[in-house]
C-alpha cells in the first residue's frame, strides 16, 4: 500500500514538472514578440530613413520628381526666368504688341519698337505694284526705303540690287531687327528685299499679299534667300 502511494506521488511530481517545462518553452518562444496596440489620433510612428507620419493623416514626399510628360514647351519672357508671360506683363503691352505677337509667334512684351509697329500697321496689307511708292501700291525696295528712313533715319537707294550692294553682309544667325534680307525670286542678282524683325520673321511688300510678315524658313522664301545686310 505504501508502495502504491509512493508511485502515485512520483507520477504527480512528474506531471507537475512537465507542465512547468511546457509553459517555460512557450514563454521562451514568445519572448521576442510584443503585443501591438493600434493607437490613432496624434501618435507618431517612425518608418524608413527617419520619416515620421501621424496616423490618420496623409503625408506627401518632399522629394522632387521629374517627368517628360510635364515638360512644356514655353518661351522665355522678358524677365528671363523662363516662365510664361504673366497677366500683369500682358496688361502692360499695347494693343499693337498683342496684335503682332500673334503674327510673329513671340511674347508681346518683347516687341519693344513701338514706332516700327505703328508704321508697319499703317502700311499693313498695302498692295504690291512694280515701281509703286505710295499707300495705293508699293514695291519691295520702295517699302524698305520708307521703313529705313522713318524708323532708322537711313536713306537707301531705289532698287533691291543697289541696296544689297551698299550693305555689309550679315550671317543669318546674327541678324538683328532693322537689318535687310535679300532674295533672288527669278533671273539674276537680287530681286526682292525685306526688313528683318525678330524670331526669323521679316517685313516686306509681297507680290501676292502686299505688305506682310513672312518667315525665312518658309518653303518659298528659304531657297531664295541670298543673305542679310546692315549699313556699313
Amino acid at each position: 500500500m505504501k508502495r502504491k502511494l509512493y508511485i502515485n506521488l512520483l507520477v504527480a511530481v512528474l506531471v507537475m514538472s512537465s507542465c512547468n517545462t511546457v509553459r517555460n518553452l512557450v514563454n521562451k518562444d514568445n519572448s521576442t514578440q510584443k503585443t501591438v496596440t493600434k493607437v490613432y489620433g496624434t501618435e507618431k510612428r517612425e518608418f524608413i530613413n527617419g520619416i515620421e507620419v501621424t496616423l490618420g493623416t496623409v503625408t506627401t514626399t518632399k522629394h522632387k520628381t521629374s517627368s517628360s510628360a510635364t515638360t512644356t514647351k514655353n518661351k522665355t519672357n522678358s524677365s528671363g526666368n523662363g516662365n510664361p508671360p504673366t497677366k500683369a506683363d500682358l496688361e502692360k503691352a499695347s494693343w499693337l504688341q498683342l496684335k503682332y505677337a500673334i503674327v510673329m509667334d513671340m511674347p508681346a512684351e518683347e516687341l519693344t519698337n513701338i514706332p516700327l509697329l505703328e508704321l508697319m500697321d499703317k502700311w499693313w496689307g498695302t498692295r504690291y505694284c512694280i515701281g509703286g511708292s505710295t499707300m495705293n501700291c508699293i514695291d519691295c525696295s520702295a517699302f524698305t526705303q520708307v521703313i529705313m528712313k522713318e524708323i532708322y533715319n537711313i536713306q537707301l537707294p531705289r532698287t533691291s540690287q543697289e541696296q544689297f550692294n551698299i550693305m555689309q553682309p550679315i550671317p543669318i544667325d546674327e541678324l538683328q531687327e532693322g537689318d535687310l534680307v535679300f532674295f533672288n525670286t527669278g533671273g539674276r542678282g537680287i530681286s526682292h528685299v525685306g526688313v528683318y524683325m525678330q524670331n526669323n520673321k521679316f517685313l516686306h511688300a509681297s507680290t501676292s499679299q502686299g505688305v506682310t510678315i513672312s518667315d525665312l524658313n518658309d518653303k518659298y522664301w528659304n531657297p531664295k534667300f541670298r543673305g542679310g545686310g546692315r549699313m556699313r
